[in-house]
């Protein structure tokens, strides 16, 4: 009898799932939210309950690990998505850099009010340019102490605190924990990120390679999971991205992403 190798029957290829958090309450209210902790919205609950769960149930995904941010929009989605998947016991793993981008001083500042006043160009280019920077947060903020203080940020190295930053630079930030990421789903490890938006973005560039001019434009609508799948022995991927749901809604939600909105 021929034998039988037992490389033959070892998973060819690993699934990596990328997932916006819900929204939160800045989200809702239109405001750039960056580093302030703003918890999910009632709203941002229901999306993690009737959008990502259902699509990730019915494409049968497990997962070993989750990474999140420190922010608490950024765990709670994890929490929840675990607990209905009936795995609680997953571990996840907190890191600041996967923190969404830093708004500076446009923290706090509704997006449409910012529109009047400097002209939709201008905000278009801070939420979507690659290398504009806002202006950094100062103490006439009113979440500059509260986000300057967060305990969550303790272990945020001196001399790396962001007042603001660029999408490249949030690129930059969240490079290391790719390579992290990378290596462990080339092991084989189930992994699940629930990260924000500009994260998901730079995650986008760093998976696919795509231009700095080209990631401009893409958008990442909440709680929608985006699913790349990884030849183990090639490192390479194996056909496009695929965004779980109903692609309808995917759609509509891509364009209120991009949109300044009210």
């Amino acid at each position: 009898m021929r034998e039988i190798q037992a490389s033959q029957f070892m998973t060819k290829t690993n699934r990596l799932v990328i997932l916006r958090h819900g929204e939160s309450d800045f989200n809702i209210e239109n405001k750039f939210c960056g580093w302030h902790d703003a918890p999910l919205s009632e709203f941002g609950v229901q999306e993690a309950l009737t959008v990502a769960i259902p699509a990730l149930v019915q494409s049968e995904l497990e997962f070993d690990v989750v990474y999140s941010s420190v922010l608490s929009r950024s765990r709670q989605t994890a929490e929840l998505i675990l607990s209905k998947l009936n795995c609680a016991y997953v571990p996840i793993k907190e890191d600041w850099r996967l923190c969404e981008r830093h708004y500076g001083n446009l923290t706090g500042c509704r997006k449409r009010v910012v529109a009047d006043r400097y002209g939709e160009e201008q905000v278009q280019a801070w939420r979507r340019g690659y290398d504009c920077v806002p202006p950094p947060i100062d103490e006439k903020n009113r979440y500059f102490y509260t986000i300057c203080s967060n305990p969550i940020f303790d272990d945020v190295p001196r001399g790396e605190f962001p007042l603001a930053e660029s999408l490249h630079m949030c690129v930059d930030r969240v490079k290391p924990v790719w390579k992290e990421v990378r290596r462990e789903v080339f092991q084989g490890t189930r992994v699940l990120m629930c990260v924000h938006g500009t994260v998901a973005r730079a995650l986008v560039q760093h998976i696919e390679g795509i231009s700095n001019e080209a990631i401009e434009k893409v958008n990442i609508p909440n709680c929608v999971p985006r699913v790349y799948e990884f030849d183990l022995k090639t490192g390479g991927l194996v056909g496009a991205a695929i965004n779980l749901g109903d692609q309808e809604y995917i759609r509509r939600k891509t364009a209120q992403v991009a949109a300044i909105g009210d």
